[in-house]
């Protein structure tokens, strides 16, 4: 070995190794400060590409879901004024009923159209009232349905079907000037509400099986989500424990590194020797 006081081989080595040292804690830290092992391209460009792409898709997956809650909330309400229309349906049923009774008295049977009118009233008030967020599915205002998202692309969507309960429609086949002025009108509508009850009930159906379908390709969007989102974290996130236990390793690999620096950096000093009278 040259003893030289120009260039010192080991004192360059151990340098070397204290660089590359100080770099690998510089890393650690990094990873345990941001919980990544992969937050920046350089890191790791591949898997930073791909990561992105899926963070993408989950954030497109974001406006789906809140597509598909908007649905469901639509749905729900257009279930509970489309139940709440059949229940009106059975009572005015009741009354219109009651109404073909030759026997009554004509008093009896203007309560019973007064009765019959409220509730016709009170179904266009339904009728009127069951929107969410402008959407009213059962006004025949919106033929033949809404179109929501149902793919991170927008390149399919999921219908919910509108169902027309409007007075004098196709399903409520009441007239709005419907009356119990007499028994032979109370049994026109008699008829008229039996066929509406059954339309209205199957619009119901429908419109369940809609929302049902709905609520599931929810479910599935969300737990795709969730899937993403674990793969993400998969080839992403740091194991802290193991960094914990290598930045560990790594302080003390530093400080023996500054130990053999030193030892190095002494090493010279064996040529003042060699010139001592």
């Amino acid at each position: 070995m040259t003893l030289s006081v120009h260039t010192n081989m080991s004192a360059m080595v151990a340098l070397h190794n204290l660089n590359r040292t100080g770099d690998e804690l510089a890393e650690s830290q990094n990873r345990i400060n941001t919980g990544l092992k992969v937050a920046r391209a350089k890191d790791n460009s591949a898997v930073y590409a791909v990561a992105q792409n899926m963070r993408s898709d989950v954030g497109a997956l974001n406006a789906v879901k809140t597509s598909l809650d908007r649905a469901n909330s639509v749905a729900d309400v257009a279930l509970a004024a489309g139940e709440a229309i059949s229940d009106l349906l059975v009572q005015m049923r009741e009354k219109a009923t009651a109404a073909m009774d030759p026997s009554i008295d004509t008093f009896a049977r203007n309560a019973y159209d007064a009765d019959f009118k409220a509730l016709l009233d009170q179904l266009r008030v339904i009728l009127t009232n069951a929107e969410f967020d402008g959407a009213n599915l059962l006004n025949g205002t919106l033929t033949p349905g809404i179109e929501f998202l149902a793919d991170a692309d927008a390149a399919r969507s999921i219908t919910l079907k509108t169902q027309n309960l409007t007075i004098s429609g196709p399903n409520v086949v009441l007239s709005n000037t419907a009356s119990l002025g007499t028994a032979t009108l109370a049994a026109g509508v008699v008829s008229n509400i039996k066929t509406s009850l059954d339309n209205v009930n199957q619009a119901l159906a429908n419109l369940g099986s809609d929302a049902k379908k709905l609520a599931a390709h929810s479910k599935f969007v969300a737990k795709l989500q969730d899937s993403l989102t674990g793969g993400i974290g998969n080839m992403v996130d740091a194991d802290l424990a193991l960094e914990s236990a290598r930045l560990q390793a790594l302080q003390v690999k530093q400080q023996l590194g500054v130990q053999a620096l030193s030892i190095a950096n002494s090493q010279p000093q064996i040529i003042l020797s060699l010139f001592q009278g």
